[in-house]
């Protein structure tokens, strides 16, 4: 018969090693549905000795062409798609409204497919300004400051409102195969910290991007009922200290999931700061495991991929240094007219050999890596 102690003491082990499985800890929306607790729960697993591949709009247009059933310049590539394919909200307003409808329905077909095959879809959302033109970019003389408008108390916030019931009710018409919704991890606001969208550091000031974070979060879920998506807060890569990052942080209870963008010390304009990119996604490493959060590398890249060997002595060198975890990686598109502007490589690229190297190392995972990431 085993000892009362040793009953009790192999009982506290496992209950311990539950939590640690269990990842950092539960999303922020307490309603939230089980197959987002899953990929909550998941994202953290994995993220302990891999980190998932992603590429922005990778299945809805690639280099030289766009629409095309079940591809990806990725899958072209390798055989497999990303883990993480990225879409974006942009069309979700400032359009007309049957050119709104229209996107909704093709990006839902998107976000669908990539639910279908397992994979991880992420939305970003270069929001057309509400109140004024410039669109999502600020340009001088033309852009109006919108946030301090759409805020609570501001003289746009009910067109803001209805802006936000048009993305509730896409999000919640998200439905696999047996009816479920499915999760989105949704990065609005992104790149706060620079001065080129009409949300960032020179035109609001902190409280007023705090007050824009909860109201939207707190609106979405708690006022229009949706329940599938994982917020993720990733400024630029500004900051050089954990205060510097959390200057414009809204509280543990309105993010699921720290994340960071950063071209500019990963080979832009040929200029590489490798010690930088590190020190950053160490500090948020550090912040999202102190606080309860996942990380990210949520936005990074090398346009034209004109280092050919960046995959494995750039971007895999910094990942796979001490004390980083992050459950992605995310580099940005592949447009399909440009001949310079993509960041992933294409059939016929000479960049193919170190991909190839980089997506069979067993640090990374694209999609047929996944396994029931949303159970």
């Amino acid at each position: 018969m085993i000892n009362r102690s040793i009953f009790f003491f192999l009982l506290c082990l496992l209950c311990f090693a539950d939590t640690i499985l269990a990842g950092p800890g539960l999303p922020i929306d307490s309603l939230a549905t089980k197959e987002t607790r899953a990929l909550y729960r998941n994202l953290y697993k994995l993220s302990l000795n891999h980190t998932a591949f992603g590429h922005a709009h990778a299945t809805e247009y690639g280099h030289g062409w766009s629409g095309d059933v079940n591809r990806s310049d990725v899958n072209s590539v390798v055989g497999s798609h990303p883990a993480v394919v990225g879409f974006d909200l942009s069309s979700m307003s400032g359009r007309p409204a049957e050119d709104i409808e229209k996107s909704k329905d093709r990006l839902r077909g998107l976000v669908t497919d990539t639910y279908k095959r397992g994979g991880i879809i992420t939305l970003a959302w270069h929001f057309s300004n509400p109140v004024s033109a410039g669109g999502f970019n600020w340009k001088d003389s033309v852009s109006a400051p919108a946030v301090k408008f759409i805020i609570p108390g501001g003289s746009a916030h009910e067109k803001y409102k209805a802006i936000l019931d048009n993305i509730a009710d896409w999000a919640k018409s998200l439905k696999g195969p047996d009816g479920e919704a499915i999760p989105v991890i949704f990065r609005p606001f992104h790149e706060f910290d620079g001065d080129w969208f009409w949300w960032g550091r020179a035109h609001c000031t902190p409280e007023e991007f705090k007050s824009l974070w909860r109201f939207t979060v707190s609106y979405l879920k708690d006022t229009a009922g949706v329940h599938n998506i994982l917020y993720a807060f990733s400024p630029d890569n500004k900051f050089n200290s954990a205060e510097h990052y959390l200057e414009r942080y809204p509280g543990n209870e309105w993010v699921d999931l720290l994340g960071v963008d950063n071209y500019g010390d990963m080979g832009r304009d040929g200029k590489y700061n490798l010690e930088a990119a590190i020190m950053k996604l160490q500090i948020v490493s550090a912040l999202a495991s102190k606080n309860g959060k996942l990380a990210a590398f949520t936005e990074t890249g090398l346009e034209s991929l004109v280092n050919a060997n960046w995959w494995n002595d750039v971007l895999l060198k910094v990942m796979k240094t001490e004390n980083i975890r992050m459950c992605y990686v995310l580099v940005w598109r592949n447009d399909t007219r440009s001949k310079t502007h993509y960041y992933a490589p294409y059939p016929g690229h000479p960049n193919i050999a170190d991909f190839k190297k980089f997506y069979d190392d067993s640090y990374t995972l694209f999609e047929k890596d996944l396994h029931d990431i949303y159970k």
